[in-house]
């Protein structure tokens, strides 16, 4: 799925924009990272292309849909091509993580519970989780809560991964674990979207990175037409 950002402006209060002016475009099946200091924005992009935020000004689309003119009913349909990493996790805590991994693939129909329970089962092997699977998430440390939150954006297969310094807890050996997956995702036709801080993992990848400072764009990373010739 198309990722594209036109004049984009976002203001949570009269005198505080979060972002000015922002156009960019990620193409389908595409990999990107998504950089700069805390508070330049990172969150609040990701959010308005999952429509958990509308634009003040501008337009957000995914596949040509504008996303704040979807209706109520619509956006569920769009979020269920999404997979969501935020740092928070948002992981249901009287539920055991095969139980936070399957409710993704229960809610949408995704087969008999002998189909989820072989697709949870993979993802959690993949994040190195199979043997946690009957732990509840107080019972996890903020690393394993962040892989089980991984697992449970990438068990449907998404058509968009978005993740916020999904990284962030983790090791130098799980970090690269983690890219890796992603970097499956992605050879899969996942278009990834990565935000982080963690320089060596974006020197180490080597994907396009798009730059925030202060609310707005100081680094596309796109090649213009000039720089070609």
């Amino acid at each position: 799925m198309m990722i594209q950002f036109h004049n984009v402006f976002l203001a949570y209060q009269k005198d505080a924009t979060a972002l000015q002016n922002i156009s960019f475009s990620v193409a389908k099946g595409e990999f990107v990272f998504l950089t700069g200091p805390s508070g330049a924005g990172k969150t609040s992009l990701l959010r308005l292309i999952y429509g958990a935020l509308t634009p003040s000004r501008g337009q957000v689309l995914i596949d040509g849909q504008n996303v704040s003119r979807l209706t109520s009913s619509q956006l569920p349909f769009l979020r269920r091509s999404i997979g969501v990493v935020f740092q928070d996790f948002k992981l249901l805590q009287n539920r055991t993580v095969f139980e936070n991994v399957a409710i993704t693939l229960e809610v949408q129909g995704g087969g008999s519970p002998a189909d989820i329970g072989k697709r949870v089962m993979h993802i959690l092997r993949q994040m190195g989780m199979e043997n946690k699977i009957h732990l509840t998430p107080q019972r996890l440390s903020g690393g394993e809560q962040q892989r089980v939150a991984l697992a449970r954006a990438l068990v449907n297969d998404p058509k968009i991964l978005l993740a916020d310094e999904p990284t962030g807890n983790l090791d130098d050996a799980n970090k690269m674990q983690i890219m890796n997956i992603f970097k499956e995702a992605n050879v899969r036709g996942t278009t990834v979207v990565v935000a982080t801080h963690d320089r060596r993992l974006i020197e180490h990848a080597h994907y396009r990175t798009i730059r925030l400072q202060h609310g707005e764009l100081s680094d596309s990373g796109e090649v213009r037409s000039e720089e070609i010739q």
